[in-house]
């Protein structure tokens, strides 16, 4: 069996501490400033999801980058739950939208898709 390719992710941002409240307070996660290099005056924060060593999860930031903007790109990142009911019921009062509610995806189990405080499109997944 070939072993998930996937291995980060990034979701850029304009306000990385908007972005990450909201992430925090949907996902009920703590997440990770990661020291990075900067050269300059350039701008660059990232802010990781949690991950587990030798996990079967990916993992990822999010990034503030000076010159990279927000939403409006292709990737769509989806984050696995117990129930994404639960977590879609914080999306609305972490600042962020819900785009289509909790539906079937036959035996895959369920997704909702939203959208965070910075533009980007998200999905939630659950088996029930």
């Amino acid at each position: 069996m070939q072993s998930n390719p996937v291995n980060w992710f990034e979701i850029y941002v304009q306000d990385i501490k908007r972005a990450q409240k909201f992430y925090q307070t949907v996902l009920n996660v703590e997440m990770i400033k990661l020291d990075v290099p900067t050269e300059g005056d350039e701008v660059f924060q990232m802010v990781s999801f949690p991950y587990v060593e030798n996990g079967s999860n990916a993992t990822g930031a999010l990034v503030q980058f000076a010159g990279v903007p927000s939403g409006g790109n292709s990737t769509m990142v989806y984050f696995t739950c117990e129930d994404c009911a639960t977590e879609q019921s914080r999306v609305e009062g972490a600042g962020g939208q819900i785009m289509k509610e909790k539906f079937a995806i036959g035996p895959h189990g369920f997704c909702s898709i939203c959208i965070d405080t910075e533009g980007n499109a998200f999905g939630l997944h659950s088996m029930k």
